[in-house]
This record gives C-alpha cells, sequence and structure tokens, in this order.
C-alpha cells in the first residue's frame, strides 16, 4: 500500500469518526477535529511532494488566503472585551440591552456567546486544513472516486443503522436521544434533516462513481463488475435512508438531485449511459413505492412543503414557526448590521429576545444565510465570502457537478441550518474541491 493511500484510508477514517458523533456538532468534537487535522496537516508537510502540493495551492490563492486571515481576525475581535462605551459603536443593541440591566462600566465583547465564538474559529481553522489536505491528498481521477465510494459505503452504512433504529421504535443509543424524532430514521444523527443532508452528499458521491466507472480504465479489471453492483446496493439503502427521514428538504432535494442527472444524461449526453438512467428511474420507483404506497400518497407531496414544518415542542410551550423564526434571525441581522452579534451567537439571542419560551429554545434561525449574515454582520460576512470568491467568478467552473453542488448549497443556505453543522461543512468543501479538481485536468483550483 502506497503513502498516499494510507493517508487517504487515514482521512477516511477521521471523516467516519466525525460521523458517528453527530456530525462533529459538538464543542469537545470541534477541538479534537482541529487537532487531528492540524497534526495531519503537520505530517503531510513534511514529504516534499505534498509541500510542493499545498505551496502551488497557496501561491495561485494568495489573495484569498489573506482575506480568509482577515476574516478569523475579525471573529477575533468580535471577542476581544471592549470598554462599554464602545459598545456603542461597534454593538449598540448589546450596549442598550447592558444599560437596561444597570450595567454603565467594565469590559464586554460583541460577541455574545464566547465560547461558541472561540469554537468556530478552531471549526473555520479546521475546514481550511481539510481544503489544503484534499488538494494534496485526493489529486486525479483513481483518488476522486476512491473518495466517492468510500463515501458512498459510509452512507449506506449510517442508512443501514438508522433504517434498523426506525424500524425498533427510534430507541435511545448511547449518547443519542432519539424522542424527538421517533418517527424518522436519524441514526446516530440527532436531526433528521442534518442527517438526510449528509446522506444527499453520499448519494451524489454513489451517482458520480457509478456513472464514471464504466469509462475510466483505472478500474478495468475483473472487480469492476463487482464494484458497480456494491455500489448500487449503496445506493438503495442511502435513498431509503433519506425518505424514511420524512425531512422535507432533504427529500425535496434528493428528487432534484435525481431530476439533474436524468437530465444531464437524456438531454446533455444524449442517453449514452443507459444502465445508469435505469438506476436513476429505479430510485424514482422506490421513492413513490415506499412513499405512496407504504406510507401514504400525501407524503410524496409534503416533501415539497418544508417551509410548512413548523419549530414546536409540546408541554405547553408556544408554537412558533419556521418562517417566523427566520423573520426574527433577519430582524437580527438587522439589528446588527455591521459587526454582527459573534459566531454560534443566536442561540443565546433567541433566548434574551423569547423569555418566555418555556421549555424549548431555538439553537439555529432554520437559514444558515441569514444565521450567517447575523453572526458574521455585513463587514464579517462580506471578508468570508471573499475567501471564496474565486471559484464562483471562473467560467470554467461551472459544469454539471458543480451547479448541482452549488443549488443544494443555496437551498440549504436559505431553508435549513445544515451548513453549521461541522460534518456537512466538511464534505460540501470536499466534493466542490473534487469537482474542481476535476474540472481543471485534475490539478490546482
Amino acid at each position: 500500500m502506497s503513502k498516499n493511500k494510507k493517508l487517504q484510508y487515514l482521512f477516511f477514517s477521521l471523516l467516519a469518526i466525525c460521523s458517528f458523533f453527530n456530525a462533529g456538532n459538538s464543542e469537545i468534537y470541534i477541538q479534537i477535529n482541529f487537532l487531528f487535522f492540524s497534526c495531519f496537516l503537520i505530517y503531510c508537510l513534511k514529504d516534499k511532494n505534498y509541500f510542493a502540493h499545498a505551496k502551488k495551492f497557496v501561491f495561485r490563492n494568495i489573495i484569498f488566503i489573506y482575506i480568509f486571515l482577515l476574516f478569523l481576525f475579525y471573529l477575533i475581535f468580535q471577542l476581544t472585551p471592549l470598554p462599554f462605551e464602545l459598545l456603542k459603536i461597534f454593538a449598540s443593541e448589546k450596549y442598550i440591552f447592558l444599560r437596561q440591566m444597570g450595567v454603565s462600566k467594565g469590559f464586554f465583547s460583541i460577541s455574545y456567546s464566547l465560547p461558541d465564538t472561540y469554537f468556530q474559529i478552531l471549526n473555520y481553522i479546521s475546514i481550511f486544513i481539510i481544503i489544503l489536505l484534499v488538494k494534496m491528498i485526493f489529486y486525479n481521477q483513481r483518488h476522486v472516486y476512491r473518495f466517492y465510494y468510500f463515501l458512498t459505503l459510509l452512507g449506506a452504512f449510517h442508512s443501514s443503522i438508522a433504517i434498523y433504529f426506525y424500524l425498533n421504535g427510534n430507541p435511545d443509543f448511547l449518547l443519542i436521544n432519539n424522542s424527538a424524532y421517533k418517527n424518522s430514521s436519524t441514526g446516530l444523527f440527532i436531526n433528521r434533516t442534518v442527517f438526510s443532508i449528509f446522506l444527499i452528499f453520499c448519494l451524489i458521491s454513489g451517482l458520480e462513481y457509478l456513472k464514471n466507472i464504466s469509462g475510466t480504465d483505472f478500474y478495468k479489471n475483473k472487480d469492476n463488475f463487482f464494484r458497480k453492483i456494491y455500489i448500487r446496493i449503496f445506493i438503495i439503502f442511502i435513498t431509503v435512508g433519506v425518505i424514511t427521514t420524512f425531512s422535507k428538504l432533504g427529500n425535496f432535494i434528493m428528487f432534484l438531485t435525481i431530476i439533474f442527472y436524468l437530465f444531464q444524461n437524456y438531454f446533455i449526453e444524449k442517453n449514452s449511459n443507459k444502465i445508469f438512467s435505469l438506476v436513476l428511474i429505479f430510485i424514482v420507483f422506490l421513492d413513490i413505492l415506499i412513499l405512496g404506497f407504504y406510507f401514504g400518497g400525501d407524503k410524496l407531496l409534503e416533501r415539497f412543503l418544508f417551509l410548512k414544518e413548523d419549530f414546536a415542542q409540546d408541554n405547553n410551550s408556544i408554537n412558533i414557526s419556521r418562517l417566523e423564526i427566520i423573520n426574527f434571525s433577519y430582524n437580527q441581522f438587522k439589528n446588527y448590521f455591521i459587526f454582527g452579534y459573534g459566531a454560534g451567537g443566536f442561540e443565546n439571542i433567541f433566548k434574551i429576545n423569547f423569555v418566555n419560551s418555556a421549555s424549548f429554545f431555538a439553537n439555529h434561525a432554520h437559514s444558515d444565510i441569514f444565521e450567517f449574515l447575523g453572526e458574521f454582520g455585513i463587514l464579517g460576512f462580506t471578508l468570508f465570502a471573499l475567501s471564496f470568491s474565486k471559484i464562483f467568478f471562473k467560467k470554467q467552473n461551472y459544469n454539471f457537478k458543480f451547479n448541482l453542488l452549488l443549488l443544494i448549497g443555496i437551498l440549504i443556505l436559505l431553508f435549513d441550518f445544515s451548513l453549521h453543522i461541522p460534518l456537512v461543512q466538511i464534505l460540501y468543501v470536499s466534493l466542490i474541491i473534487l469537482a474542481l479538481n476535476q474540472i481543471n485536468n485534475n490539478h490546482s483550483v
């Protein structure tokens, strides 16, 4: 086994471990992620070939890396204690709130949650490290397909667990509390929509692998036949997993993904891969069979009504719809327009404004775009967006796979909070980088 292959398997192992702990969505795991991937990067950079890959990437993107560093310093500024009177300039709403509580002096930060902002800084550094690692160790077509195969296998594994739990009433398992989703597949994840988005990325990986494996020289051997059988089985498990999450957004994105692939195969590639078309049609049939026949025809239409889903709990708590929470997050963005309220601060903002919310609270905005805008403010969000702007201004980047991932990202940003989850962030940027690697002759963006 080559050194590069060993490093790829180590990378896969870290992703798998992250997926076993609720997608890495905890303060402890963010620190573990940062530590492991930092050590991984340092080890890789000791090799002159990997160092050359990293150096080439950095030189080609040096301006955008500087902007990203400015963004990190901006987050550090949100953590920095400021004299009370300066809050009137940098966080006027927080200044008014503290004055109402009788505070007139002292030092206070812009951020409403110092620990969360600190952990988010570590998380964004980890994401940048992962981009470097993907560029260094997945640099040709064979490596890309290996990544797709692993992710499809991982998705099938999680789907199998989730379906098993679902059929047994979703019992609590170790640290996973499934009481909130007794009628949905969530597996080792806490939230069904996050789980469905994770499975969507696994599904895309499986479809990309299946679509391209027949036309590549890398797998023209006796194992090719069996690999295609395995990947089809994995795709079936993933599809059933997405369907049984009953996440409206997840099911809608899965349906949209299948439509995109069918359109490309029939109208762009003129049905050059008929077996692949049959697999896509079978997924649609499986979807209709499970949702329409087993669970009822209303489930077929409900997937398109993801804005109708309410955010509510029992026990005499008030009901707040998803749209109302999105509207609240938009208003908070306006209140903290320039400098934001700090990465990870939405939960505290919600608690302050809904003191009578009884036994529940919202720790996310149900709209990533407004939550990011509110956390960073327009200044921080501009720095964050500019850090990745090169990707979107290169015309050659807009091929089928990149367009699909871009559309999925936009839908999540508008109607969900999954892009605040570490594993979803890792997989999304990894798939984007792999797509760009293929576009640019398997080399640098």
